[in-house]
């Protein structure tokens, strides 16, 4: 088997409009933030009023919203990192 000899070197500049990419990413990711806020203070009020009425399906379902809310936060903030880190796992395999 022949060795082809292929690489990969992600660039910013190599593709015009890569500005702009970046910048459309960064908008979507503050969407994403403002709908996990959003998300985490809609279901801690779930949370809450499922509690006060001994509701319990729907203080479940608040608190389910607020996990799924921070969680989601933290995958957002985590993002580029996780990419990076396995990015560069991946260029480590032989």
């Amino acid at each position: 088997m022949l060795y082809a000899g292929v690489s990969l070197n992600p660039s910013s500049t190599a593709l015009p409009g890569g500005a702009v990419i970046q910048s459309l990413i960064n908008g979507v990711a503050f969407w994403a933030l403002i709908a996990s806020l959003a998300a985490l203070v809609i279901g801690a009020a779930m949370w809450a009023i499922g509690n006060q009425m001994q509701n319990m399906q729907q203080s479940s379902a608040g608190r389910r919203a607020v996990l799924t809310s921070v969680a989601s936060a933290i995958l957002l903030g985590a993002a580029p990192t996780l990419i990076n880190f396995f990015f560069a796992t991946g260029t480590t395999v032989k």
